[in-house]
């Protein structure tokens, strides 16, 4: 297989993000959504993140999500009184569902339909927070060029918090008829690759175009954030699963596996 550009990735995965948005409607997580936020003060955040974010305070402050898609977080994060928020993605069709759930909410929130590694120049040192979440760092094909981006966008002595799944996930197929053990290296360069829509609950067997999944190992996320000028103020791994339901099955089962983790930077 010939490694893709990052270029070609990054087109590739946003074309399979816009044709796998409708069947994000037809989840009953979709209908829940819209109820949620129809109600003051709704939030989706898990007690790791509400717990940093209280720790930071976010009263008044901006706060910007990368790789939104459809909202739901940084909406949540507004809920907890902050300033400004915007939320960047590069899949219009999901942003349009980030519109919809704030409409819903009547929540005042920014959506930038952008290439994450091209954010306007206009936003940067604009934000107090920025905030990655799970599932967006293993579609960046240029990890240290994204984390440079989350940087510029910081205002100095704002935080990159992220919270995400542990890369040791990775290694294991939950489909595989021996899901425990490991299929996949944990050092590899090359990315996983796939035709199939992206969703969180079960399988879709459509094809959509192929996507481009890639492994980062912790030590790949520490030097992106110490090669951007951010210092890593705080670090935790968690044996809870963050990530879609087929890997529930490894939270359950002893000895337990780092499933997710939180890493606090600081910039400047």
């Amino acid at each position: 297989m010939t490694t893709p550009t990052r270029e070609q990735a990054t087109a590739a995965n946003r074309a399979a993000w816009d044709a796998s948005a409708d069947y994000h409607r037809t989840d009953p997580q979709w209908r829940a959504l819209l109820d949620g936020f129809a109600t003051p003060g709704f939030s989706v955040l898990d007690a790791v993140e509400t717990e940093m974010f209280g720790r930071l305070g976010v009263d008044g402050k901006a706060v910007a999500q990368l790789c939104c898609n459809n909202g739901r977080e940084i909406l949540s994060v507004k809920n907890l009184t902050a300033g400004r928020c915007v939320g960047f993605d590069q899949s219009e069709k999901f942003l349009q569902q980030a519109r919809e759930l704030a409409t819903a909410g009547s929540i005042e929130a920014e959506f930038v339909a952008t290439d994450v590694y091209a954010i306007d120049s206009a936003y940067d040192g604009a934000f107090d927070i920025v905030l990655v979440t799970i599932g967006a760092i293993g579609w960046m094909p240029d990890l240290a060029a994204f984390v440079a981006v989350a940087a510029r966008l910081l205002r100095p002595g704002g935080h990159l918090f992220v919270h995400e799944q542990h890369p040791i996930t990775d290694m294991f197929d939950p489909h595989s008829p021996t899901p425990f053990e490991p299929t996949e290296p944990y050092f590899t360069e090359r990315p996983y690759v796939s035709d199939q829509p992206i969703v969180y609950h079960g399988q879709a067997t459509e094809a959509v175009g192929e996507s481009y999944w890639y492994t980062h190992t912790l030590a790949d996320i520490f030097r992106a954030c110490l090669s951007n000028g951010l210092a890593i103020r705080d670090f935790a791994e968690y044996p809870d699963n963050i990530s879609s339901v087929d890997w529930a099955k490894y939270e359950q089962r002893a000895p337990r596996l780092p499933l997710s983790y939180a890493l606090l930077a600081k910039k400047g």
